[in-house]
């Protein structure tokens, strides 16, 4: 392990990353994570730059080459689950082949998205217990929420795999996989979970209007908001005494502060896999 972490450091060091998120054009919190998830790996000095570009917002994806000196470039998706925007989209305004592309004397590796890693299994545990702390596991419901509808199928379905996971670990009395806008709905927590404490991390990447708004109004403990998403205050009021319960509200898993170690680790899965002829990228279409 020790010569592989080595080698991957050397790859590192003589490379770019770029961290690609989807941003807003009318939300600021949306890309916050992109960005502080960028300074702490800058900060660490492990590759010679780190980028971070975005669909909605600047530094826009066509604009991120101009950016990088490196001949060598981690494309790290911050995105939840592989989908139109990993499939479609990346790889049309990157100009991607596939997971490896040569163009202009430069090599470009497209990595897994950031929510496919294992470790984010663990992301969704510490974003549980930090913000229920004391709290006992055996006497908890545990939702995690995604947005659903068909289209953002690949989304639901990371969601129910981590639920899966997290069940499999018998720490929580319940683990639940729920969605705003399709059965199970977050909506029906209190039909859905039969303990006294109930805690809800939203399975997003950024702290956006779902999170900020859409989700509490599910939930019943905010009126429709009137105040500007940046300022709420929802998640630093917990718990809520709400329908017989204790309910805990906490923020997108993708704020997580150990999630920069998950697009490292996407970078370095990349090598391995590759080294391993193991590589798989999926279908990727630039249409």
């Amino acid at each position: 392990m020790g010569s592989a972490m080595s080698e991957a450091s050397s790859e590192f060091a003589r490379s770019a990353l770029v961290i690609v998120g989807h941003g807003s054009t009318v939300n600021p919190d949306s890309s916050a994570p992109t960005h502080v998830h960028a300074q702490t790996i800058r900060e660490r000095g492990i590759f010679a730059e780190v980028h971070s570009c975005f669909w909605k917002e600047e530094p826009s994806l066509r604009e991120v080459y101009r950016m990088i000196e490196s001949n060598q470039i981690y494309v790290v998706p911050n995105f939840i689950s592989e989908g139109y925007f990993t499939q479609t989209v990346i790889p049309r305004e990157l100009e991607l082949d596939g997971a490896l592309t040569e163009r202009g004397g430069r090599l470009i590796k497209y990595c897994e998205p950031v929510g496919s890693h294992p470790h984010m299994t663990e992301a969704l545990l510490r974003r549980a217990r930090e913000t229920a702390p004391g709290v006992p596991p055996a006497q908890t419901s545990l939702f995690i929420v995604g947005h659903g509808t068909d289209l953002n199928d690949n989304s639901a379905r990371a969601a129910k795999d981590q639920v899966a996971r997290i069940a499999a670990l018998g720490e929580y009395a319940e683990v639940i996989s729920s969605y705003m806008e399709e059965a199970p709905l977050i909506a029906d927590w209190d039909k859905l979970s039969s303990q006294p404490n109930v805690v809800v991390v939203p399975f997003f990447i950024a702290d956006g209007l779902h999170s900020y708004e859409d989700i509490p109004v599910l939930l019943g403990f905010e009126k429709e908001p009137g105040i500007a998403a940046s300022q709420a205050e929802v998640f630093r009021r917990n718990p809520y005494d709400l329908r017989g319960r204790r309910l805990f509200y906490a923020s997108a898993v993708g704020t997580e502060p150990m999630v920069a170690d998950v697009i490292v680790d996407q970078a370095e899965a990349f090598d391995r896999n590759l080294a391993n002829g193991t590589l798989q990228r999926g279908c990727l279409t630039t249409a």
